[in-house]
């Protein structure tokens, strides 16, 4: 990575760390391009955290750089201050003449931090870019092979929520193909778990080895101190008089060899003669730890060895594919693991061990030092990896090519909940690799029937279209619609982009952030250039293109020019984000199940409000509640939830889960503890049961701040994700919501008032509260009064819907 000059007027002093040895310091700016400025960025009233660590070799002061106070201090609690794609400049200045190296995994990082000569002092100074990567990275400062300072800082997205869709979209990714979003090694890195199936990747086995080795490795030494052995039975020659206990071995071996038997004085009586045998089969009893158990101990070091080879040989051709030089620390890393394998298989205790001729069930491999620990990394290595928890550090893929996955994986979960699967054989990955991808050679397609009119629709991923008069196209995902009378299909091409034009103050580009120009550009040219020819001259076959990007506020974006454009050209943006899929959901319904005459004569963009629309997407919540701490644990053993048929009203049966609220003294805590998807219901009389597939925690569990449930209230799953307390589950207006989604832009704090304190009577928001601002909705006035220190602006509540944009622009001017 080329380190680029780094001086700019918002640059400030973001890490510093001093130690005994040398000064650290890390520049960059604390905001990213969504807002105009750090002070735009510090209005905000956010409070998730970012996650920083230091370990290192007398380290004396640690400090960050704080937004309120505008300064670094020594807190580590602090706002996020880094993002992805932002520049951030390494200044590391040592004490003495100790010579300092710079390391971090990915090696672009790893060379962008070099020694600079100033005078007679030499420094560490560098450039660190995140190019469209989010999460943890970890770097080190070094003398030598001693490790002096090692420090882990979290890298946030600039155009996703990071908790509400970028977490999200890894999750839905993941839930399709489990280690999609995996990479090998990048910049930055997430945490991960064991998962117990799958089908791991080569880069799932590196990481779990590269953490697991140095156990192995122990464990194999305790096997060469206390080895199992047994007692192996062997036979030999000896003379007679040597013979001792016999077997039916020995026995058969006399039968055999009966002339062996000559006349004695003194010998075994046999009729009326003694004798002895000359010569015979003598028992020997010998301690061998050629066992079974030591030879699974072998053939696990050998299977190690294989995989070690190859992964060493996809690095090997990863390399070449993209013309890179190979990256010797990973080499030497891969090289020094497979040496100590081989080392160990040389060694004369395992040389005189044999090969795996069967099976292993042995109680000495399950519980016996040495051998439990061996087995049980080995079968640990060879699992996959999922994206919970902090055990593994896993590189995943950048948050560009995740969210053209998604896009794909969402937009066939959109057809999937209203259209018929036809095709089972949906995604096609490619494990060659070190990782896996979506097989853009194999053409991932899903195909659909409408459930009424029987019309095919075909969603495929990259679909490739050559024999064109210029150039072949492949654009992202490519939606083909059969209609009936039509002998052609109608193409519609959707093309995710990983970029965003926040319509900064001052450009020429507008007022509602939106797609880049280029990209619309592109969409020209994939729909002008996708043809056919039939018969005759070549006819544009493409009937629409559109690029999907990054953002929220679906409501304030239907003003912008380039979702108006849809209606003039069929050609323009739309938002898409796992928090916001309606405008796409409703746009793709339109385009299905209306006739081509119907589009023609009332437009391709839907009318009508979005309030009139219901979201197929949309799972619905019943909120149950719970009176005794008996009937708590009974639907927790039983996965089911019970209540009385007459206290259910009109609409219960939307609800596709349950969640449990436990009044106080019900259980350890006080409000909605879990929930579960509905398998069935079923009515005992006049019971109604809802059976649940099985039950999931709510974390963090929705406590009641004075509010609660007298019977049950209906929800969203997505509200019941994201709420901590109870009053955000109630089912808002589309005014409301609105509103709600403009204040949880600016703040992830937001007290809600209820007309009732029983959320199922509720019927409407009387105030939410952040900070020190107040915002009323006066429904006799039709009003939303925006209130801060005595003072008041309003507005008019349908405002909200018809200038959203004007309505956010006030609320920052409040704040």
């Amino acid at each position: 990575m080329a380190s680029l000059l780094s001086g700019s007027h918002d640059d400030v002093e973001l890490v510093k760390i001093e130690t005994a040895d040398f000064s650290f310091v890390m520049k960059g700016k604390p905001f990213h391009a969504r807002y105009e400025g750090l002070k735009q960025y510090r209005k905000m009233d956010f409070h998730e955290p970012m996650k920083f660590f230091v370990q290192g070799k007398d380290v004396q002061d640690v400090q960050l750089f704080d937004l309120d106070a505008e300064k670094v201090m020594p807190n580590l609690e602090v706002r996020p201050i880094f993002f992805e794609n932002g520049i951030y400049q390494v200044i590391v200045v040592p004490r003495s003449s100790i010579e300092l190296s710079f390391y971090h995994e990915h090696p672009l990082l790893r060379q962008a931090v070099t020694p600079v000569t100033l005078g007679n002092q030499t420094i560490l100074m560098g450039n660190l870019q995140f190019q469209n990567e989010v999460g943890f990275t970890t770097f080190e400062i070094r003398s030598g092979d001693e490790k002096l300072l090692e420090v882990t800082l979290e890298i946030f997205p600039t155009k996703l929520d990071y908790k509400n869709d970028y977490k999200k979209m890894l999750e839905e990714v993941s839930d399709e193909i489990y280690n999609l979003a995996f990479h090998f090694i990048r910049k930055t890195y997430l945490g991960t778990r064991l998962k117990l199936d799958g089908h791991p990747s080569r880069t799932e086995f590196f990481r779990l080895i590269s953490k697991h080795f140095v156990q192995f490795i122990q464990a194999i030494a305790r096997i060469e101190r206390q080895p199992h052995h047994e007692l192996q039975k062997t036979y030999e020659r000896a003379r007679g008089d040597q013979l001792r206990k016999v077997d039916a071995t020995v026995r058969n071996d006399l039968r055999k060899h009966s002339r062996t038997f000559i006349e004695v004085t003194n010998g075994i009586p046999m009729g009326n003669r003694v004798v002895m045998p000359t010569k015979g089969l003598r028992i020997k009893r010998t301690l061998t730890v050629d066992t079974i158990e030591n030879r699974y101990v072998k053939w696990m070091m050998e299977r190690l060895t294989h995989k070690l080879a190859d992964l060493k040989s996809a690095v090997f051709a990863e390399d070449q594919k993209w013309n890179l030089v190979p990256d010797l620390d990973l080499i030497e890393k891969i090289d020094r693991i497979a040496r100590q394998l081989s080392g160990k298989l040389c060694d004369p205790f395992w040389q005189g061990i044999g090969k795996l001729d069967r099976s292993v069930m042995s109680l000495v491999m399950q519980m016996a030092p040495g051998y439990r620990d061996a087995y049980q990394i080995y079968l640990t290595v060879s699992k996959g990896l999922m994206l919970q928890g902090k055990i593994y550090q896993m590189s995943v893929k950048d948050v560009a090519t995740l969210y053209e996955y998604w896009t794909f994986l969402k937009l066939a979960q959109i057809l999937g909940r209203k259209y018929r699967l036809v095709s089972q054989n949906v995604i096609q990955v490619n494990r060659d690799g070190l990782f896996v991808n979506l097989d853009t050679n194999r053409e991932a397609q899903r195909v659909y029937e409408h459930p009424v009119t029987g019309e095919q629709i075909i969603l495929t991923y990259q679909k490739y279209e050559g024999h064109l008069p210029t150039v072949p196209q492949k654009p992202d995902t490519m939606l083909q619609i059969q209609k009936k009378g039509k002998d052609y299909t109608f193409n519609y091409i959707f093309d995710a982009k990983y970029r965003i034009d926040y319509a900064q103050e001052g450009s020429y580009y507008g007022k509602t952030p939106g797609p880049m120009e280029e990209d619309i550009n592109t969409m020209h040219r994939y729909r002008d250039s996708i043809v056919a020819a039939d018969g005759g001259p070549y006819e544009r076959t493409a009937f629409g293109a559109y690029v999907l990007f990054p953002w929220w506020n679906e409501e304030m974006y239907q003003d912008h020019r380039f979702y108006k454009s849809i209606e003039k050209v069929n050609i323009g943006g739309l938002p898409f984000l796992p928090n916001a899929t309606e405008l796409v959901e409703r746009f793709v319904e339109r385009l299905i199940d209306l006739s081509p005459e119907e589009i023609q004569r009332d437009g391709i963009l839907p009318k009508g409000a979005l309030e009139e629309w219901r979201s197929g997407l949309e799972e619905k919540v019943l909120v149950g509640l719970v009176t005794s701490a008996e009937d708590y644990r009974m639907f927790l053993q039983e996965s089911c939830y019970r209540i009385a048929a007459d206290r259910l009203k009109k609409g219960w049966q939307e609800a596709k889960y349950v969640a449990l609220y436990a009044r106080a003294g019900v259980a350890k805590e006080n409000g909605v503890l879990v929930y579960g998807e509905i398998d069935e219901v079923e009515f005992e009389g006049s019971v109604a049961v809802f059976k649940v597939v099985h039950w999931i925690s709510c974390n963090p569990v929705i406590r009641p701040v004075h509010y609660g449930i007298a019977s049950y209230a209906m929800t969203t799953l997505q509200a019941l994700k994201e709420a901590s307390e109870l009053p955000e589950l109630f089912m808002k207006s589309k005014e409301e919501l609105v509103l709600w989604r403009m204040l949880r832009r600016v703040s992830d704090e937001i007290q809600i008032e209820l007309d009732d304190r029983d959320i199922g009577r509720a019927s409407r928001v009387k105030e939410y509260r952040l900070k020190d601002i107040s915002v009323k909705l006066d429904v006799a006035k039709q009003q939303v009064v925006f209130e801060k220190a005595g003072e008041e602006r309003i507005l008019f509540s349908n405002e909200i819907l018809k200038n959203p944009a004007g309505v956010f622009k006030k609320l920052i001017e409040i704040l």
